[in-house]
């Protein structure tokens, strides 16, 4: 058998047929913006695992125009002081290795919790909408909303740590 990890020769390829890919499909995931600043900004060592994981396309991060745009926006506060140069470098980054979902909601009619902070709020929809696994966060309301179960069969709310140890 010849193949990368996760392909297997099939014997097929010599009738002209492609191989067949036995990896499992990326995990996907949507990142809040802090767990963003913590992966693209202060490149938190203990997360680092996580970038990797999204840059080597293991799990597949997803974004939209609200929650790029809230990033964006975030990198500029004043108090992380990041020269216009260093804004752009994250923005780069992260947006070479993430999936941008621009679709109208995949499950319109799965009502979603309200969170407490509206601002949250577009996190929870685009992964509903984006059909992510999961939605990492370190937001207390969002993970609050995970106790509760109240998002059962549609995606999980992780910490940046429970989603390091997930496999």
């Amino acid at each position: 058998m010849t193949g990368t990890a996760g392909e297997r020769e099939t014997g097929a390829e010599s009738q002209g047929f492609a191989p067949v890919s036995l990896a499992l499909p990326a995990r996907r995931v949507v990142l809040d913006t802090n767990v963003l600043v913590s992966l693209y900004v202060f490149a938190d060592s203990r997360f680092a695992v996580l970038r990797t994981r999204i840059e080597s396309g293991e799990w597949q991060a997803v974004t939209n125009d609200a929650c790029f745009g809230e990033f964006r926006r975030v990198l500029g506060y004043p108090l992380f002081a990041l020269t216009q140069t260093q804004q752009a470098d994250a923005l780069a980054a992260y947006a070479g290795s993430v999936a941008h979902h621009d679709g109208l909601p995949a499950a319109a009619a799965v009502v979603l919790p309200r969170c407490k902070d509206r601002d949250d709020q577009k996190f929870l929809e685009l992964a509903r909408d984006g059909r992510a696994d999961w939605l990492v966060t370190a937001d207390k309301d969002l993970l609050r909303l995970a106790r509760r179960d109240r998002l059962r069969g549609l995606f999980r709310i992780l910490t940046p740590e429970a989603a390091l140890t997930e496999t």
